[in-house]
């Protein structure tokens, strides 16, 4: 146990060394960089410099952000800086444009059909939430229009418990951001959720389907949750609740994942797993959702605790072997994108194992 301890400190010590909350703008990125453009909803409250921190906020505001991407960018790499960027080399926050209200965002989504909410874990900025999101867009090719819901972390290491009161107030923002962007026109709202942020999406739909059966289904296109921290009863009290889950509905675990081992540790239940890096399907057979086992990625991987958005070889096979909008796609089940010409049982729990080389193993109960 101490062993754990002193990692989860090193890491507090790490992120104390810089200050997070500075988001230089640098306009003359783009003339270097590639532009990726980022909406944002957040529930983080507005401070007098014009940044969102970790205060909590009473109403939703809204913003669009554009990302240069730099020339050097690889696959699988986040590189930035917290000053004096360097756009030839790091993701660059090039512009921020703050809406007056959701009519502005509607104005600009105007004949988008197609938005993918990327909702963020722990310990996040809202800048770095950007930045993974458009590192997704550009790596893996979401199609339609990216938003950031970007919820009041505190952003620091030892404000775990801070996120967890946080992610739990913002679930009624995240609910009405999906059902603004279906009031707007939007036809297909899917989302994409990493760590506690698969939390905040789990408990969001619980909340909803309590007072109208089937809502998720008729407003979530798509639903995936990468390495969820989250309890595996928890999220099956959370299932039994929504009953008929968007489909396709996915999560990606590693039985690598460190971060989560952790997590498990520091409640107590270290001879148990989190949803992210479940070892077995057995516990989640009863339910139609697809669990795509992502450990062979971890070695090439930045992050064990990310393997989806860190492992180059596993962005190469999500980007072109199938295509993200093929897996969210309208020919149902949606997760045969990932695995072509393999019978996929629906009826409950699918288990994927990814290979190096593409291949899959599939398992249905």
């Amino acid at each position: 146990m101490l062993r754990y301890f002193i990692i989860l400190l090193t890491a507090v010590t790490l992120t104390a060394c810089v200050d997070r909350s500075i988001s230089e703008t640098v306009p003359s990125a783009l003339r270097v960089g590639t532009p990726e453009t980022v909406f944002a909803v957040t529930s983080r409250a507005r401070e007098p410099d014009g940044s969102y921190g970790y205060r909590r906020a009473e109403q939703l505001r809204y913003l669009e952000m554009t990302v240069s991407i730099p020339p050097s960018h690889t696959p699988g790499t986040l590189k930035f800086s917290y000053a004096d960027p360097n756009p030839d080399k790091q993701f660059v926050l090039a512009d921020v444009n703050e809406f007056s209200g959701p009519q502005d965002l509607r104005k600009r989504l105007t004949g988008v059909k197609e938005v993918t909410i990327f909702v963020h874990g722990y310990n996040a900025t809202q800048t770095e939430t950007a930045f993974r999101a458009a590192q997704l867009a550009h790596d893996i090719g979401i199609p339609g229009s990216i938003l950031i819901y970007s919820w009041p972390s505190q952003a620091r290491g030892i404000g775990y418990a801070y996120d967890l009161d946080s992610m739990l107030f913002a679930r009624d923002g995240l609910e009405r951001t999906i059902r603004e962007l279906k009031a707007m026109g939007v036809t297909h709202v899917n989302v994409l959720a990493h760590s506690m942020g698969g939390a905040l999406t789990m408990e969001m739909m619980r909340q909803a389907e309590l007072r109208k059966p089937g809502w998720s289904k008729r407003n979530i296109e798509g639903v995936i949750l990468i390495s969820p921290d989250l309890d595996v009863d928890l999220f099956r009290t959370q299932m039994d609740s929504i009953k008929n889950p968007p489909d396709p509905f996915v999560v990606m675990v590693s039985k690598k994942d460190k971060v989560l081992n952790i997590s498990a540790r520091l409640r107590g239940t270290a001879d148990s797993k989190r949803l992210g890096n479940i070892d077995s399907i057995e516990q989640l057979e009863d339910y139609p959702i697809s669990v795509i086992d992502t450990t062979a990625f971890n070695s090439d991987a930045g992050s064990s605790h990310f393997v989806a958005a860190t492992s180059p070889a596993l962005l190469s096979i999500l980007s072109s072997v199938r295509r993200v909008n093929n897996t969210f796609g309208r020919d149902r089940p949606g997760v045969k994108a990932l695995v072509p010409a393999t019978e996929i049982n629906t009826d409950g729990a699918t288990e994927i194992v990814l290979t190096e080389t593409g291949a899959a193993q599939v398992t249905s109960p």
